[in-house]
């Protein structure tokens, strides 16, 4: 079937999270299916397109968000019309020059071929905080500082 590579679940993704960089709410919601739901940092769920560009617009708005350095580090396909990604990110804040541990986050995208295109059924984005496990967070760190 054509459309299922790794590549192209990969150009979603970054689109997902280059619409982030850009502090681009409608971007963010287009690569999403009519019922695809996002699951943001802090737990906030918003589902379909409407719901997350209205979620994500008076936070582009309103806060300097972080943009987000990224490693993808699976994706599987389920079938052939199904695949999810995983991935590691981390953010350097507004005026700084490196990564910030404690912003490091797991992503798993979970996405759906139908119409000739990759879409977003749901976008995971959970930290990565290692409690008690500091070692752990210093490797993630330092995989996503080799992404710079």
């Amino acid at each position: 079937m054509v459309g299922i590579d790794e590549e192209t679940i990969k150009r979603v993704y970054k689109q997902l999270t280059s619409s982030w960089n850009e502090r681009n709410a409608q971007g963010m919601a287009n690569l999403f299916t009519e019922s695809g739901e996002s699951i943001g940092f802090d737990g906030s769920l918003s589902k379909g397109p409407e719901e997350i560009a209205t979620h994500l617009a008076p936070i582009f708005k309103d806060h300097p968000t972080a943009p987000f350095v990224t490693k993808v580090n699976e994706i599987k396909f389920i079938g052939d019309n199904a695949a999810i990604l995983r991935a590691i990110a981390g953010m350097i804040p507004p005026g700084e020059s490196d990564i910030k541990p404690e912003l490091n986050t797991h992503h798993t995208l979970v996405l759906e071929y139908r119409e000739n295109e990759w879409k977003i059924v749901l976008f995971q984005n959970t930290p990565a905080q290692f409690h008690g496990r500091p070692e752990l967070v210093e490797q993630m760190t330092n995989e996503l500082r080799e992404q710079l």
